[in-house]
């Protein structure tokens, strides 16, 4: 991908997937702003700094606040802090939140921007894989309580994305490795092709320069985008995008978010898979075909790390259950998801087993 791509999602944002692009960003904050909060986490002065420039240069006054790195970004305290910044400086409705970080970073700031006046305008730039094939994309926001992961939040697309590939060389290259959960996830809800270019070049696919990592987060990109733009605030079919990941929360929960994101969804993307397998809308070939594309970028596809009754109780409350209803999303074949509510609770245990080592 040697010219930047830019892909819309629907009619909300578009989001500009390149190298070298970060000079873009000026480009997408509103005309009437006067003056924007740069979030970043910690030890991301490099990019923000960058950002923060380019800003000052269209005239813009730049302010600037460093949030705690990973998820204990996402508390209500954090996000606290960051409305006595907008309110100290008096943000008005016109004025912009600039994210410069991974996932935590753009939940956390997408939120802030939801809920400061009830709504002020946010723009996103994610500088890991995860962040820019998934959180930063599709406007949803949140923050985690003791309770679960991103209980409280909100839907606020974003004014625009940047996608600058090349910040993904500073990427710790365990953190690449983890963001490549949701790009398979793609391949298996939507676009097989993605399958098909980690199975034929794994090495190549977890290299932050090569041309297949960026044909793979272009087409995960679209993926979302397509599913966003039709259900924007999650009705039905967004929660095709929740693949592997009511088990992922759960482990990332019972870990004390010690377990990296795409690390957990790895392993409930198998467990989802286990499910479908057992309930017969799974074949043989697409089961071993979850461990064979995961295992291959290095990523986990077996799990012991929690009890059967920590990992439901974890599960009981993520978004998708209604009321004591358990719903999961599986495949019905490849690239054909579809929802399942209330699954037997042995049903659950034995996909639970499946996973063990």
């Amino acid at each position: 991908m040697s010219e930047p791509v830019v892909i819309a999602v629907g009619d909300l944002h578009d989001v500009v997937v390149g190298r070298g692009v970060l000079e873009r960003v000026p480009g997408l904050v509103p005309d009437a702003a006067r003056q924007v909060l740069v979030v970043r986490p910690e030890g991301l002065e490099r990019y923000a700094s960058a950002v923060a420039a380019g800003l000052r240069d269209a005239g813009l006054v730049v302010h600037e606040a460093a949030v705690p790195d990973a998820e204990r970004a996402k508390t209500s305290a954090v996000a606290a802090e960051l409305w006595a910044v907008l309110g100290q400086h008096a943000f008005t409705r016109t004025d912009v939140v600039v994210s410069v970080g991974g996932g935590t970073v753009t939940d956390l700031a997408g939120f802030v921007a939801a809920t400061w006046l009830r709504g002020v305008p946010v723009v996103h730039v994610p500088t890991t894989l995860l962040a820019m094939v998934d959180a930063a994309v599709g406007g949803k926001t949140g923050i985690n309580t003791a309770e679960g992961k991103n209980l409280v939040g909100a839907f606020h697309s974003p004014a625009g994305v940047v996608c600058d590939l090349d910040v993904l060389e500073t990427l710790p290259p365990a953190d690449l490795v983890a963001g490549l959960a949701e790009v398979v996830k793609g391949g298996f809800i939507a676009d097989p092709r993605i399958l098909e270019l980690v199975e034929g070049a794994p090495a190549d696919a977890a290299r932050w320069d090569s041309p297949v990592l960026a044909e793979l987060v272009r087409r995960k990109v679209a993926v979302k985008a397509e599913v966003v733009a039709a259900d924007p605030r999650e009705a039905f079919r967004r929660e095709v995008l929740n693949y592997g990941h009511t088990l992922g929360h759960a482990v990332e929960q019972v870990s004390g978010f010690g377990v990296r994101h795409g690390e957990a969804v790895a392993v409930g993307m198998v467990f989802a898979a286990e499910l479908g397998h057992r309930t017969g809308t799974v074949s043989d070939e697409l089961l071993a075909r979850h461990r064979s594309v995961l295992a291959a970028v290095g990523l986990p596809t077996t799990y012991d790390g929690a009890s059967f009754e920590a990992l439901l109780a974890a599960m009981a409350r993520d978004k998708k259950s209604r009321g004591s209803l358990l719903r999961f999303v599986v495949l019905d074949g490849l690239a054909n998801p579809v929802r399942l509510e209330g699954p037997d609770e042995s049903l659950l245990r034995a996909a639970l087993d499946a996973l063990a080592p």
